[in-house]
Order: structure tokens, then sequence, then C-alpha cells
């Protein structure tokens, strides 16, 4: 009886999703009032709880920015205004890489298999440039081919459209890196839920004589088919061989030549890593590879954890991982029941932090524990290949090997927190509501052997920046440049 309970529990649960996916309308608007009430709790948890809510804007700046932002909810909105035209750059104030807005479960739920119409151009943007990189409408351009420089879109100027884009996505404090490779990842994305969608666009570029010119463009309407076709590939997506998700967590090839190796570390958040140091470590001693290159450029960070183990192999001596890790308040308290995994996190909150005498609660672990090194660690020359996507627990590594004999980083600024940045604990804000997500993290963490002077990213010792015709051509121009160095004789 108790099983068959269960199965029709089970029924009604799995027919209630998928009506609730069926039902979901992205267009519905939330009154004003409710808006208000969500906007005003967010609020609230953020003044009350987030580590660093003033550590790059005063205090009286981000009571003028919420009080601005509230002002601008003047009527009903629907999901995707409300998290893009009032949270989003609201959050950016606070520059803090880990404090973040994602849509609803239910528009996740909902845009899960569908391409929706978009500007038609993908587009490597940094510094003040973009380049064309894809063409949504067509295959082959003669105009908006790989590499055509653009210079606006609908008239504004390429410098000023970039400027407004990082208006609206976070960034640990100024250090925009990961923005540019954010925003090259998925242009029409950003451009959509920032600028909204046109019929047509008008985009001026530099033709082959360097002259200026400009041209229509049409909206990008994916073919009648095409919500199949990706719906299938979506599928075939969620059951990746495991072996093969393996290879896209972490790797390690010899090269040929037995001269050196590289090693790429996309994550530390999963990839049975511990496991993977071991035998690649093992492995580069026993063939006597004593050269290393070190990808880092993909890793968004995870478990300090396992950056500590990675620095375990990598460092020539003893480390520790911070100077000063603490939080405001022992738990979540009466916001709780607004965050995602309340009840693991008032637990980890309570018992592993310590209230020291200057009022905060701190985690005495990471700033008194001086790590050793590991049986197999690497005495060789290490190149570390660092950018704007190495955040979070990638920069913590970055910063314990930097300027060690024989370790030199590669590339460009890390994304995240050269002083330090905010996480360790990170629960989802879920405003009940509009169901939005806001990402809180929970501790500030500040650097071990930090420099005096905060708001950039771990800087490399050879910088590599993006090179023209290396995307042109879709070389990897920070790896032929590493390897130039290592192979020169």
């Amino acid at each position: 009886m108790a099983r068959t309970g269960f199965f029709i529990l089970s029924i009604i649960l799995f027919c209630s999703c998928g009506v609730l996916r069926k039902n979901y309308d992205p267009a519905k608007k939330y009154p004003k009032a409710a808006l208000q009430k969500d906007y005003t709790l967010l609020r609230n948890i953020l003044e009350a709880k987030h580590p660093s809510l003033y550590w790059y804007t005063s205090k009286e700046k981000m009571d003028a920015y919420f009080d601005k932002y509230y002002a601008d909810i003047t009527d009903s909105m629907n999901e995707q205004q409300f998290a893009w035209h009032v949270l989003a750059p609201l959050i950016q104030k606070i520059h803090c890489g880990h404090t973040s807005v994602s849509m609803s479960k239910a528009y996740g739920r909902w845009v899960t298999g569908k391409i929706i119409p978009a500007f038609p151009l993908y587009m490597k943007v940094w510094n003040d440039t973009m380049a064309v990189t894809a063409n949504l409408n067509y295959k082959k351009d003669s105009i908006f081919k790989r590499g055509t420089l653009v210079t606006a879109v609908n008239g504004v100027p390429n410098k000023l459209l970039i400027k407004y884009f990082m208006e609206f996505l976070p960034e640990d404090g100024y250090e925009e890196n990961v923005n540019y490779v954010r925003i090259s990842g998925n242009f029409p994305y950003f451009h959509r839920n920032i600028f909204g969608l046109s019929k047509t666009y008008k985009v001026s570029y530099l033709d082959s004589s360097n002259q200026e010119q400009t041209v229509t463009v049409p909206l990008y309407i994916p073919p009648k088919d095409s919500l199949r076709r990706d719906s299938i590939q979506r599928k075939a997506a969620k059951h990746i061989p495991k072996t093969k998700q393996l290879l896209q967590d972490r790797s390690m090839v010899i090269d040929s030549s037995k001269k050196f190796a590289v090693m790429t570390v996309n994550t530390f958040a999963q990839g049975y890593l511990r496991g993977f140091f071991r035998r690649s470590f093992r492995r580069l001693k026993k063939e006597k590879i004593n050269t290393l290159v070190l990808d880092i450029r993909s890793n968004g960070g995870g478990r300090v954890e396992m950056s500590t183990l990675l620095t375990k192999y990598i460092s020539r001596s003893h480390f520790r991982v911070a100077d000063t890790v603490f939080t405001p308040e022992r738990s979540l308290g009466k916001y709780a029941r607004y965050t995602r995994g309340r009840f693991f996190n008032n637990i980890e909150m309570f018992f592993l932090s310590k209230k020291m005498k200057d009022g905060n609660y701190h985690l005495r672990h990471f700033e008194n524990h001086v790590y050793g090194l590991k049986k197999n660690k690497f005495d060789g020359k290490v190149y570390v290949l660092i950018n704007g996507p190495t955040f979070s627990a990638s920069a913590l590594f970055s910063n314990a090997v930097k300027g060690q004999p024989g370790i030199t980083l590669m590339g460009e600024n890390t994304g995240g927190g050269w002083y330090g940045n905010n996480g360790i604990m990170i629960p989802d804000i879920i405003l009940p509501h509009t169901k939005l997500r806001v990402r809180l993290p929970v501790f500030r963490l500040i650097q071990y052997q930090h420099p005096s002077v905060k708001g950039t990213g771990v800087p490399p010792d050879i910088y590599v920046p993006t090179d023209y015709q290396a995307l042109i051509k879709g070389q990897d121009k920070k790896m032929e440049e590493v390897k130039r160095i290592m192979l020169a004789p």
C-alpha cells in the first residue's frame, strides 16, 4: 500500500513539473508591489549578510544605488526585465564576482531546448575592440566573416557599447577580463537581454581598405525545425560519457618529444581531482619530465581544498591560503528561509567559525594552517596559463605560486581578485515572488601575502594579450607563445 501511494505521488509530481514547464510564460508581468517586496527583501539581506557590500563602493553611494533602482520599479515587469534592468546593474555596483543574478528555475526549464531570436553576430571582445567570430544568419558572408572589425551597432560606438555591457556584469573589484570573455562567448545573448530585439540592426565595420561602412542586417530568426534539432542535441549533451566529461574537466598530455607536458585543469569543483593529481605527478616524475604547462584559463574555481592540493604539488615552499577569512554573522538568521541549503550552511557557519576581537566570525583554519608539500611535487619549470575566467579558487592558486623560482605566470590578469574575494560558502537567495536567484557569498577572504591595493586580478609575469592575427587563424596565441619560450635554443 505504501509503495502504491509513493508511486501515485511520484506520478503527480512528475506531471506537475511538466505542467509547470508547459504553462510557464516568460512574458508574465509581476505587479509593481510584488517587485518592490522582492527588491526590499534583497536589499535587507545584502545589507545584513554580505561580507563586503561596501568594499569597493561606499555605504553612501551604495544606499544611493539601492534607492535609484528601487525608483526604477515604476510599473509591472516580467522576469527578464526585472532581472536585467533592475537587479543586474544594482549587483554590479558591489563589484563582487561571486554576487550575481540568475533567472528562476522555471525560466531555466522553459528555455531548455529553445533557440531564441537574437542579434546575429558573435564577436570576440577585448578592450575597445570587437571582431566577428560567427554569423548566425549566413555561414558564408562576404562582409561579416571571421575577423571583421565592427565599430558600432545601431550608432553606438564599440567603446561605449562595451562599457555599457560592463554595467550589467559582475566582477571582482575592477577586473573586467572575465567579462570580456563572457561577452565574447555569447554576444547575441547579452545584446538581447540588455538592449532587447530589433527586426534589423545597423552595423558599422571596417572594410578591406580600412574604411568604415554601415549596413543593415536582419534579426536572426531560427528555422522552424531548429527547436527539435536543438532539443535532440541538448538531450545528447546530458548523456556525455563519463570518460569524456572527465577529459573536459581535466587532462594531461606528455609531448612526444618528452620535453614538456601540458596539464589542463578546468575546474576545482569536480573531476576526481585527488586521484588525477596523484597519478599525473607520479607519472611526470617517473618519466623525468622537467617542464610543465599548467593551463587554468577556463578554471572558474570550485573547492578551495582542491586548489590547495594542486598548490602542494607545484609550490616550492610551504604556504598558507589566506591572511583573513571572516563573516559578519554566524548564521543566516531570519533570512535563512529565503536561501538554498540553509540548514547545512547555518551548521557550517556555526561550528567552523570563531568570533574574534574585531567582532567578526573567522575561519581560523584557513588563516593559521601552514600547508606542506607532496612527495611527488613537481620540481621542474612550470608555466601557468591564466586569463579572465581564472577565477575564485584558481586565483588563490595563482597568487600562492606567483613569484616562486621556476614558476612563470603567462597570459592576462585573472578575473579573480588578487587582494581577495568573497566566497567559501555561496548559497542562492530565492526571491519569493519572482523566484529570481541571487548568489550570496558568506565569507570575505583576503589572500595571504596580498598586494597593498585591491581591485585587480593576479597579473601574469609575461603578458600575452589577445592577438588579432591569431584570432583570424583560430590559433591559441598564449599556448603558442609558451611553447616558443620553452623550446627556444
